[in-house]
């Protein structure tokens, strides 16, 4: 008994063109329900698909249904109750839901739910966003390898038998092995035919049956032999991937709150997020910075507590040692700043020159975001009021942006990598 295994791609109940036919149609209705569910999702959730709820009325198809006349006959099953001829009370909705439901009420009648997988919930999250300056020119080490396609070989698995290349193999091979016994027929036929006319008996019969076996030995060329088979022969040739270095420096004094740290955590994972799908590898750098700046791991980027107060020179000088000394070639590196805006006396002047005349000229993009209310009555720091001045002069590598609430980071994300439009 043959068994057969279904293993394709589009397998029964699934289909992909329906898929991306059905994202297309309601393209706004997912964008929409995924941006809600962003602000209902945790940050350690934020890039795993989910379902997303479309208003039914909105996927409503129209169809072709029978009209209220004439006269029907209805057999119900189970009916213990009443029998030909009795009347049925009008339900008036008081008593029970299950009615209620069924005309459109609660959520589960009135809308359409949509399951979305890992790379549908980041295309459609990522979709209108684009990083400035984007670039791969910057290659590193070979890290994996694709495969590519090396004409054709003698053995192989059935799934890759190249039927047309096979088929001409045994084509001509039956065309070679035919060809001389073809010849050497007609040589037997024009003898035959001689020996037939000459009256020798005793030659004709000898003849007649070296033909026969000719005829045998035509007959028992394969049509298709174990040398014309060729399989699709791949080989896997090194590439190399692009790689980026992220960098987060962070302002830890007393004046950044948990409150704080939460925003700029959720800032950097969305530009980490960003980034993994623009790059084949992105490694991570975490700076934090009081007076003095070290580099750390992720958990005491973000919970460790630091006393003293402000130097933002620090981490920059910092950021700079290390990427000279770590990621000079091979790596395009991004840069992210979280801050307060408070530092000491003539700090936030030596940082926006340090910034600019050394670390600008090394980096694709980088994006200072300022933890205070964005609002025009907002008082601008001192440091922001020194970053402000480098906007114009470095030619869309710095971006600086404000936010004081967590529904504000996702918004300030969008408006820092809104894709640019051509006019």
């Amino acid at each position: 008994m043959a068994h057969l295994i279904d293993r394709r791609l589009n397998d029964r109940g699934k289909s992909a063109v329906n898929r991306e036919r059905f994202l297309r149609r309601y393209k706004r209705h997912v964008q929409e329900a995924v941006r809600k569910m962003i602000g209902e999702r945790k940050l350690s959730d934020l890039e795993r698909g989910g379902e997303v709820r479309v208003p039914r009325k909105d996927v409503a198809q129209p169809s072709f249904g029978f009209g209220g006349g004439g006269d029907r006959e209805r057999v119900l099953p189970g009916n213990r109750e009443y029998s030909t001829g009795d009347r049925i009370p009008r339900d008036d909705g008081a008593a029970g839901g299950s009615r209620g439901r069924e005309g459109g009420e609660g959520d589960a009648q009135d809308d359409f739910v949509f399951s979305l997988s890992r790379e549908e919930f980041l295309q459609i999250f990522f979709d209108d966003l684009a990083l400035p300056r984007l670039a791969r020119t910057e290659f590193g080490q070979v890290q994996g390898a694709r495969s590519i396609r090396a004409g054709f070989t003698r053995t192989g698995a059935a799934a890759n038998l190249a039927v047309v290349r096979t088929m001409r193999e045994a084509l001509a091979r039956r065309i070679a092995l035919g060809g001389a016994l073809a010849g050497e027929r007609a040589a037997l036929e024009d003898a035959l035919a001689a020996a037939s006319a000459a009256g020798d008996v005793g030659a004709a019969a000898e003849l007649d049956e070296r033909l026969r076996r000719v005829d045998r030995r035509r007959r028992s060329i394969a049509f298709l032999a174990d040398p014309d088979l060729r399989f699709r022969h791949r080989v896997p040739r090194p590439e190399p991937i692009a790689r980026a270095v992220m960098f987060c420096l962070m302002d830890v004094s007393a004046s950044m709150d948990e409150e704080k740290k939460d925003l700029a955590k959720r800032f950097f994972s969305l530009l980490y997020l960003f980034l993994t799908r623009k790059y084949g590898e992105v490694d991570l750098v975490f700076i934090r910075h009081t007076d003095d700046a070290d580099e750390v791991d992720e958990d005491t980027f973000f919970h460790d507590t630091r006393s003293g107060g402000t130097i933002v020179y620090s981490a920059l000088a910092l950021a700079d040692e290390i990427r000279s000394a770590r990621y000079a070639s091979g790596w395009n590196v991004y840069a992210a700043q979280a801050s307060d805006g408070d530092a000491f006396g003539a700090d936030p002047a030596r940082s926006a020159r340090f910034l600019h005349e050394r670390l600008l000229p090394f980096v694709r993009y980088y994006t200072y975001l300022e933890l205070a209310p964005a609002g025009a009555d907002a008082r601008p720091s001192s440091l922001w009021a020194e970053y402000e001045r480098l906007v114009g002069a470095a030619q869309g590598r710095f971006a600086m942006r404000r936010a004081g609430a967590r529904e504000e980071i996702y918004p300030v994300f969008r408006e820092l990598f809104r894709k640019e439009t051509s006019a």
